[in-house]
């Protein structure tokens, strides 16, 4: 652990030098602020110091949400269980934002209460009610809800997605792919998982990594395939994978999916990380059909031509060039991604070049692209933990629990790491949420923590550091959740774009109003692409607030 601890506070500093910039201080600072905030309830997912199944080591994701449309984000903390007794306080945790900087436990009375093996969740208004509803996945039946006013419905059934197998979703976001105005829902599966079948540590046939006996998979285990169903605006929902094509794509260990136009044509893309297998990116061929491109595209292997284990994604402009890039984490022993999109959806890996070439020890997860210290430049952020407990007693260079790493954007989309003492604290952490939950200005970050309460990294950057922007979208002819669209913010002289997804990072939902940091701008111009395929151009937007923007109807709140 001491190794471990000399390489994740030392090294970073000692190099630091190689990434020197001119600009000036990084000035976002964070406090974990979960216990005061009352997130207190821990997210269960397997045993603590061991996990004889892939399952328990996984993990889940978590969403910022509004659900009571009083604009103050509320929390959604996904949860597993165990095989052997379950706690008898299992499940997922819905807190109402209280507008104080404490939350309030609404679970029961909100309709959430359901325990199970969760993976991931996807957040939209699949209704057009104005109310944002949640498809939750799980190793099992998922589960649609419904927002009714402020209090959740199981509507699974009446939907028609119930399911006779008991297949292991991992990622899923709704989305408009035919661009009629409804609310879609993509999913993917990660493996086939039957806990009969697969042998444990200390089983005849037992799997091993680094020659330490561990839980078997995915390698070995029957692959996951994509599934996608058609909205029809009234709740149901009709199944057109087949149709659609997505069931061509090749087999695959699936786990997040984003959802944005890609190759900036005006029509929805889907980009799937996943495990052990070449990543997907399906790409909308307008007429109700997609196709696996992502290998000819660039977003499928590593800069070498080699298959990873990807897990998060988070999409950024990184080179403010006015197209939404991506950066990917990946298993431990690996880099991870930095695909630039060159436009028309065509990338190529910059991590090498960019200052995020070192390898990492850690197994990294959840991630987000947003401007922490609202200078104009996206930062990186993500989370990390090793799906092998056992491992550090033999291997402490491999611990369990991971510290937080951030890199600083520092323009021209070159990184520089970061060193706050609040990130270096480590945690096993899967799933995380970009948010600014307290409504001042900068993006807070909700981290999900294995066999542990949540974080809530509160951001204390100064008010008067630097200026910035809110959007937030209502689709008329789009979806009304304006899932899909791209903003692209112009100011400084250069643009920076952002889309609204349904999920992101790792199986996790973020913030829907789009923020940009703006630096020293106190106006910028917008370009809004959406789903509907109509542009729209709002000049002059000032500083420092939220502007809701109705498609057609420009702003009707600043």
């Amino acid at each position: 652990m001491k190794y471990s601890l000399l390489v994740t506070l030392v090294l970073p500093a000692a190099f630091a030098w190689f990434w020197q910039d001119p600009a000036p201080a990084f000035l976002a600072k964070f406090t974990d602020i979960a216990a005061s905030a009352k997130l207190l309830h821990p997210t269960i997912h397997g045993p603590v110091d061991h996990k004889d199944y892939i399952l328990e080591a996984t993990g889940c994701g978590a969403a910022f949400l509004d659900f009571d449309n009083d604009g103050w984000l509320d929390v959604l903390m996904l949860s597993g269980t165990r095989f052997k007794n379950p706690p008898s306080n299992t499940g997922n945790r819905l807190y109402r934002n209280n507008g104080n900087g404490t939350f309030s436990d609404v679970t029961a009375a909100k309709g959430l209460t359901k325990a199970g093996w969760a993976s991931s969740v996807t957040v939209g208004d699949f209704d057009n009610d104005g109310f944002e509803d949640l498809f939750i996945t799980y190793w099992g039946q998922n589960i649609l809800y419904r927002n009714e006013n402020g209090t959740f419905k199981d509507v699974t059934s009446t939907a028609g997605l119930l399911t006779t197998d008991r297949r292991w979703t991992s990622g899923a976001s709704f989305l408009d792919f035919d661009r009629d105005g409804n609310l879609d829902l993509f999913f993917t599966e990660y493996l086939d998982f039957d806990p009969t079948k697969i042998a444990k540590p200390g089983d005849p046939g037992q799997c091993n990594w680094k020659g330490i006996p561990v839980n078997c998979g995915p390698k070995g285990l029957p692959m996951g395939r994509h599934h996608l169903y058609h909205g029809n605006g009234k709740g149901g929902f009709k199944d057109t994978t087949q149709a659609s094509g997505v069931d061509k794509a090749a087999p695959l260990y699936g786990m997040t999916t984003v959802v944005a136009d890609y190759d900036q044509d005006g029509w929805v893309d889907i980009y799937i990380a996943s495990d052990s297998t070449p990543s997907q990116m399906l790409i909308n061929q307008h007429n109700g059909t997609f196709l696996d491109q992502g290998l000819a595209r660039g977003v499928a292997v590593s800069e070498d031509g080699v298959e990873q284990a990807g897990m998060g994604v988070a999409l950024g402009d990184f080179f403010r060039e006015g197209r939404l890039s991506i950066f990917k984490t990946n298993f431990a022993d690996d880099t991870s991604n930095l695909y630039q999109n060159l436009g028309q959806g065509q990338f190529t890996d910059q991590a090498s070049r960019k200052g995020l070439s070192a390898k990492s020890r850690f197994m990294n997860w959840g991630a987000g692209a947003e401007d922490l210290d609202n200078d104009g430049w996206p930062d990186i952020f993500f989370v990390g933990g090793n799906v092998f407990p056992e491992v550090e007693r033999k291997l402490p260079a491999y611990p369990h629990k991971a510290p937080r790493m951030l890199y600083r954007g520092t323009g021209n989309g070159r990184f520089a790491p970061v060193l706050d003492s609040t990130l270096t604290v480590p945690h096993s952490s899967r799933g995380a949420a970009f948010g600014d939950f307290d409504n001042d200005g900068d993006i807070d970050i909700l981290i999900v923590n294995l066999n542990e309460a949540p974080s809530l990294l509160r951001n204390n950057l100064p008010p008067n550091a630097a200026h910035w922007l809110n959007i937030k979208l209502e689709g008329t002819s789009s979806n009304r959740s304006a899932i899909g669209a791209t903003v692209i913010a112009t100011f400084a002289g250069k643009p920076l774009a952002k889309s609204v997804t349904s999920q992101e990072s790792f199986y996790s939902v973020n913030d829907r109003r789009l923020h940009f940091g703006l630096g020293a701008s106190t106006k910028a111009n917008i370009e809004i692409r959406w789903p509907s395929g109509k542009i729209e151009k709002l000049s002059d937007l000032g500083a420092n607030r939220l502007h809701q923007i109705r498609e057609g109807q420009g702003v009707i709140a600043p």
